[in-house]
C-alpha cells in the first residue's frame, strides 16, 4: 500500500488477518456510504485531523484529489473542526502543500 504510515502496513500484514478484517469492514461502509466519494474523502480528511491521526492523510488525500477534491475544499475539511478542536488543525496543513506543491491554483 502507498502513501501509509510504516505502523498500519505493519497492522495490514503482520496480524493474522485483523488488518484485513478492518479493512473490509471499512471499505464496506464507504460502499455503503450515502455520501458521494469526493465528500466521503473530505469528511474523513476532517475526522483524521480531529483525531490528529495525520499519518492517514496522504492516503486520503490523494483520495479526495482522485475523487475531484480542489486544494480549497481539501484546506477547508482541514480547517473545518477548528471550532470543536482548536487552531492544532493547523499542524495538518503541511500534509496539503506537501500533497499539492506542483499543483496549481
Amino acid at each position: 500500500m502507498k502513501k501509509v504510515t510504516k505502523g498500519f502496513e505493519i497492522f495490514m500484514n503482520e496480524t493474522e488477518g485483523v488488518g484485513a478484517a478492518f479493512m473490509s469492514a471499512i471499505m464496506k461502509m464507504s460502499e455503503v456510504s450515502a455520501l458521494e466519494k469526493k465528500v466521503h474523502e473530505l469528511a474523513y480528511i476532517s475526522v483524521l485531523v480531529t483525531a490528529k491521526m495525520y499519518g492517514g492523510l496522504p492516503y486520503h488525500i490523494e483520495h479526495a484529489k482522485m475523487y475531484g477534491a480542489t486544494t480549497d475544499e481539501i484546506k477547508s475539511a482541514i480547517l473545518l473542526p477548528i471550532p470543536i478542536v482548536g487552531l492544532q488543525v493547523a499542524d495538518a496543513l503541511p500534509y496539503l502543500s506537501e500533497e499539492y506543491t506542483h499543483e496549481e491554483k
